[in-house]
């Protein structure tokens, strides 16, 4: 994850670019006119839709972004503009054609549903003039982009003859295109890195009904010669990613909650280009993809996804290694305000945990069923010699932090210098404070800074010192 935290990738995005308009209110009667809803309307909210949403899932993935696209020379061409540069993306490839309607899609919402969309947009193809536009201005900037996206929403901006055209482009500079494309016929988009159509796009573009895993391989195969891609792509919603490079091989999807599947498509063609542009192989692009999509299908409406959401995603998911469990005092404030944002409840314990042992595990399981995330301070090796004595600890902090780490039931592991977490627990302010059954009628360091104070007793016979003295009664 660290790599793709310290690069910045230079993509552009080409495609359909439209507004999402909302208009939000609430419904107390019908209408004396006709028999329809009045919505009393509290507000309006606006975001970007279309190839814009490609766009927000790059930026907050921390890509440098630029887009290429035609508008209409109107109020909401002017809107969009302002829309684009107030997120930073650069538009200086965008063209504005002459009584071309820049697509808008207005929707009416009362109590969290629908009432009605309107659409104010052009669907027809845009003129040789914009094309040829478009083309000489990526002429003189292609070479300086990692990664080109095709984001098609059939609204007549990606004609065969500007797909074909910056296609051939970008491979005069080793530019891969990828294509999240729309329609039965794919092969306007010839000599694409690779497409990443849903499994009923691919029904129909190929032809082949897909319901075994023999015909998933023959539509990739299909799909991989027609177009001439360099690999075949087809994303099987719930059951993940299928890829075929030199073999097909199936990511499985990793969402634990879905709420919302809107623009997890876009999600998952951001996440992959900007995987690849960070030099992924497509497999480590398909894997980053199902966990950003895992988390934006947990979220409500088109959403985006960050870096930090997905390691913490990964984290709850334990396939990440140890490593990406153990975390400073900055990394986990981090972690604890993206927590708290969405709303997860937060439980802190700490110890030695010099040798692991059974009573360790069963005592931290508990822990983790008070709550959503288990932090853990660990104390340091000076920490506990001057605790335990010059003797301790056996094993070394980082050691005994690796394997906190991987335990099932830990979230976090947070290494502190001092005897006592009290700065510590300060600054995580838990929802939970677990301490051991022993501190019944003792004062418990930090409990003024936590909302709840639970304590668990430990497992009867099993401890580090105990298990100390049986090696050496061993040895003796």
């Amino acid at each position: 994850m660290q790599i793709l935290k310290d690069s910045k990738p230079n993509i552009l995005v080409l495609g359909d670019l439209m507004i999402d308009h909302y208009l939000w209110g609430s419904c107390e009667r019908i209408s004396p006119e006709a028999p329809v809803q009045v919505v009393d309307i509290a507000k309006e909210t606006t975001v970007l839709g279309g190839a814009g949403n490609v766009i927000n899932n790059l930026n907050t993935l921390g890509a440098k972004v630029s887009v290429a696209s035609v508008i209409g020379d109107d109020d909401n061409g002017v809107e969009l503009l302002k829309m684009l540069k107030n997120i930073g993306v650069d538009s200086e490839n965008i063209i504005t054609q002459k009584s071309r309607k820049t697509s808008k899609k207005s929707r009416v919402i009362a109590v969290s549903q629908q009432i009605i969309r309107y659409d104010k947009e052009s669907k027809e193809e845009i003129t040789s003039i914009s094309i040829e536009c478009i083309m000489n201005s990526l002429k003189s900037s292609m070479a300086s982009y990692d990664i080109l996206i095709l984001s098609d929403y059939g609204k007549g901006v990606l004609t065969r003859e500007l797909c074909q055209g910056v296609i051939e482009l970008a491979k005069k500079y080793s530019v891969k295109v990828l294509v999240d494309p729309k329609g039965s016929d794919f092969s306007k988009y010839r000599g694409a890195y690779l497409l990443t159509p849903n499994k009923k796009e691919a029904i129909l573009a190929t032809g082949l009904e897909i319901d075994t895993s023999e015909s998933l391989e023959l539509a990739l195969k299909q799909l991989k010669k027609e177009c001439e891609l360099g690999v075949s792509l087809i994303t099987l919603s719930e059951d993940g990613i299928a890829i075929l490079d030199e073999e097909v091989e199936i990511f499985p999807t990793v969402a634990k909650e879905v709420f919302d599947v809107t623009g997890a498509g876009d999600t998952v063609i951001a996440s992959i280009a900007f995987a690849l542009s960070c030099e992924k192989s497509i497999q480590e692009s398909a894997a980053f993809a199902n966990l950003a999509a895992g988390v934006v299908v947990g979220k409500i409406g088109s959403a985006t996804v960050t870096l930090e959401e997905i390691e913490d995603y990964e984290a709850s998911l334990h396939k990440s290694t140890s490593d990406a469990h153990i975390k400073s005092f900055n990394d986990i404030d981090a972690v604890i305000q993206r927590a708290r944002t969405n709303g997860k409840k937060i439980v802190f314990t700490n110890g030695c945990f010099d040798i692991l042992h059974v009573g360790h595990v069963k005592y931290l399981q508990i822990a983790k069923s008070f709550g959503d995330i288990l932090i853990v301070g660990l104390n340091s090796d000076a920490s506990v010699s001057r605790l335990k004595g010059p003797s301790r600890p056996v094993n070394i902090a980082e050691d005994r932090a690796y394997l906190l780490a991987a335990l099932e039931a830990v979230d976090f592991v947070v290494p502190f210098e001092d005897d006592t977490p009290y700065e510590l627990i300060k600054m995580i302010a838990p929802d939970v404070l677990v301490k051991g059954g022993d501190y019944e009628g003792k004062t418990v360091v930090g409990t003024e800074f936590a909302s709840e104070l639970k304590l668990v007793d430990f497992v009867d016979g099993k401890s580090t010192t105990k298990t100390i003295q049986k090696i050496q009664g061993s040895l003796c």
